[in-house]
């Protein structure tokens, strides 16, 4: 890791009488807008869309005296100083390209949430990584809680870092979730300590290539005071901050599953163990949790609980606060869900494994598995998921418009194994795709819906995925 002096808080800006465009409405288009036209900003909007929900955005900020352009996302209005953007918006684009052209310096939501602490402001233990974000911050504010700290889980997480910064609530420390594309537009921004829980190919179509994306991921570690947490078993995150300029003192954390070594957390026995955060490491460990703790205590789960320990030691929590923490947290829907037992045969809910990097971990957790798979692939291959997974595969049914990308994987890495292929989009297929499984399945099987795809070519989102997954198995259980 290299080291260099960076101050904690960023440097403050003055917004008044400065002219700012926010390219995109939305979640976070229209908060900024808000913000920066009360701090005295003269702010402009621009929107590539021009869509009833647009309309209504636009009219919402014109009533405040905000200039909104519907329909123009590409031209750098005149005069622009600063230009504030939604986290999507690809750096590509021609307005980006106008402002780098014009030296004007571009930042995301999280960026001006960033400049805009007051002093005192609460520190950010962040987190990112292609898998297992959401659910890692949401446990490091479990455990953050359980030692009796006013703590909130915001950011990608769905909920606002602005509101959060400038809310009339005070924290003593927020649990971040950043995403790549927020970090990509964060350059200022310096983490008490940070995570990257793992990388594997993912929005490369947004970043342009793995390097650029794995780039915009180590950000995270950029500054950090205490501790860069990384994943033993995934030495991208490793060299991630090796290549970090962080604060003087600054420390390297490794997680692992399996027997920690000094500067690690792991587990011993079914135990999680700290020899990081203790006293003479070499020879010392603290008990933090029993892997019973975890829910659900599936393999890539435990990491999550690690990595979230990990981060909370950092900001020095007592051992007892991980175990309450843990305990106390339930994780969200759609991952990693148990439905129901219908004959001895388990249905698990994992609707959030739009990716193969997140699907290969869903499958590692079960022996043996009738996979619900497909959906969009978003460029995606699937030869190395199903090569890893095949020996647990009892059967595969697909659904979806890239189900053939699977189809044709399984017919190379696995063709013993039975494929049922559903060629059918209609409200009715989920119903069908669980009858097809446990057709398959056998006692003590899992039937696991983990698509390794989005979503949208059948479903408004995950969610609605998996809830259609669940009524069908609650149907056929019934």
């Amino acid at each position: 890791m290299g080291s260099g002096q960076v101050t904690s808080t960023s440097e403050l800006f003055d917004f008044q009488g400065k002219h700012v465009t926010v390219a995109g409405l939305g979640v976070s288009g229209v908060p900024a807008a808000k913000v920066l036209h009360a701090r005295g900003a003269v702010v402009t909007v621009v929107n590539d869309g021009d869509d009833a929900r647009a309309r209504e955005q636009a009219a919402e900020l014109e009533a405040l005296g905000v200039t909104v352009r519907l329909g123009d996302g590409a031209t750098l209005p005149e005069g622009t100083e600063l230009i504030v953007t939604a986290p999507g918006w690809k750096p590509d684009k021609p307005l980006f390209l106008a402002a780098r052209e014009a030296g004007v310096p571009v930042w995301g939501d999280v960026e001006l949430a960033w400049r805009l602490r007051g002093p005192g402001a609460a520190p950010w233990l962040a987190v990112t990584g292609t898998n297992g974000k959401t659910t890692t911050v949401r446990m490091l504010a479990s455990i953050l809680t359980a030692a009796g700290l006013r703590t909130a889980a915001v950011g990608n997480i769905g909920v606002s870092l602005l509101d959060a910064v400038l809310g009339e609530e005070r924290y003593d420390v927020l649990a971040v979730e950043l995403s790549s594309y927020q970090l990509h537009w964060a350059p200022s921004l310096r983490a008490h300590s940070g995570a990257v829980l793992n990388l594997a190919p993912d929005h490369l179509d947004w970043h342009g290539s793995m390097e650029a994306y794995a780039r915009d991921k180590g950000r995270i570690y950029e500054g950090n005071q205490v501790a860069c947490v990384y994943n033993v078993a995934d030495k991208a995150t490793e060299d991630l901050v090796r290549e970090a300029d962080v604060e003087e003192g600054c420390r390297a954390v490794g997680f692992t599953l399996g027997t920690p070594g000094p500067s690690q957390l792991g587990v011993v026995e079914g135990i999680l163990v700290d020899r990081a955060f203790v006293e003479n490491r070499r020879e010392n460990a603290q008990e933090l949790a029993e892997v019973t703790d975890v829910n659900p205590p599936a393999p890539h789960n435990i990491a999550n609980a690690l990595a979230a320990a990990a981060l909370a030691r950092a900001f020095g929590v007592p051992a007892r606060a991980v175990r309450d923490g843990l305990r106390a947290f339930r994780p969200d829907a759609h991952r990693i869900a148990h439905v129901a037992d219908i004959d001895g045969v388990a249905y698990v809910d994992d609707s959030k494994a739009t990716n193969t990097h997140a699907t290969e971990a869903s499958l590692a957790a079960y022996e043996s598995i009738v996979w619900i798979a497909g959906g969009l692939a978003k460029g995606a291959t699937f030869d190395e998921l199903v090569a890893k997974s095949a020996p647990r595969l009892r059967g595969v049914v697909l659904i979806g418009a890239d189900r053939a990308l699977i189809r044709d994987a399984l017919a190379r890495h696995a063709p013993e194994v039975p494929v049922v292929d559903l060629d059918r989009t209609d409200t009715g297929a989920m119903l069908q795709a669980v009858t097809e499984a446990k057709r398959l399945a056998r006692r003590g099987d899992t039937v696991l819906l983990a698509p390794a795809c989005a979503s949208m070519d059948m479903f408004t989102n995950y969610n609605q995925r998996g809830d259609a997954f669940a009524a069908a198995v609650r149907e056929l259980g019934a």
